[in-house]
């Protein structure tokens, strides 16, 4: 019985495995499209939230924006 057990679970986490490796397979195909980034003009100070930093990229005129590198400032980004 106990090795009726493990062998089922043996080959269950084999199943799981090759499923998450095949998800996987799936993303690395995908291309991602390249963002040009600038820092932030009207951000003032260290950028601790990245939803305060899309707030000012937005009205930069950018889609998104974040937090970035040791000094913490803001860098707006955009599709190129």
């Amino acid at each position: 019985m106990a090795s009726s057990l493990r062998s089922f679970a043996a080959s269950l986490l084999f199943v799981m495995l090759f499923m998450a490796t095949e998800l996987g397979r799936n993303t690395i195909l995908m291309a991602e499209a390249r963002k040009c980034e600038t820092p932030s003009a009207k951000y003032k100070g260290l950028c601790g939230r990245k939803s305060n930093c899309a707030a000012v990229c937005l009205t930069e005129g950018f889609p998104d924006g974040e937090c970035r590198g040791f000094r913490r400032r803001c860098i707006c980004n955009k599709p190129c």
